[in-house]
């Protein structure tokens, strides 16, 4: 994230995901959150900075960086929590700005922060409804966590 960011820098889908503090990783255009209710450990969210409300409204400068987040993303993950499989979810029907919910899926349960973290829909869809009870200390550990295992841009 700049340093120069404002709030009018965040749409009004990442600020209901707590941006600016849930960022993890802001790029040109896009940015990753940690996603507040952990319906599996190391949800994220990752939405467009463009102001658009379907897929095909980005640019393909968009959908090009979108190729090296997801990356990064997969290698943070799976460094940090070894996750399973991983499941990209663009729902958009409450919130329309065009963003992806990003659910590591685990088969068995997992620990961290001395805390249990099950993943109550697999092996089928994620349940976005039963969430793993968190708070803001629990939250920023994940968000550090995964911020630790990021890859470094080529630049």
């Amino acid at each position: 994230m700049t340093m120069h960011s404002t709030p009018a820098d965040f749409n009004a889908t990442m600020r209901k995901f707590g941006a600016p503090q849930t960022i993890i990783r802001r790029y040109r255009y896009w940015s990753v959150l940690l996603r507040p209710a952990q319906a599996t450990l190391g949800a994220l969210v990752l939405a467009a900075h463009e102001p658009a409300q379907a897929f095909s409204g980005l640019s393909p400068a968009s959908f090009t960086e979108l190729h090296e987040v997801t990356q990064h993303i997969e290698v943070a993950l799976a460094q940090a929590f070894h996750y399973d499989k991983i499941n990209y979810l663009m729902l958009m029907m409450v919130d329309p700005d065009v963003h992806f919910h990003v659910i590591p899926r685990y088969a068995q349960p997992t620990q961290f922060a001395n805390q249990e973290f099950t993943d109550t829909g697999w092996p089928a869809m994620p349940n976005l409804g039963q969430v793993n009870k968190t708070d803001v200390a629990v939250n920023l550990l994940i968000m550090k966590h995964i911020q630790s295992c990021w890859p470094k841009s080529k630049a």
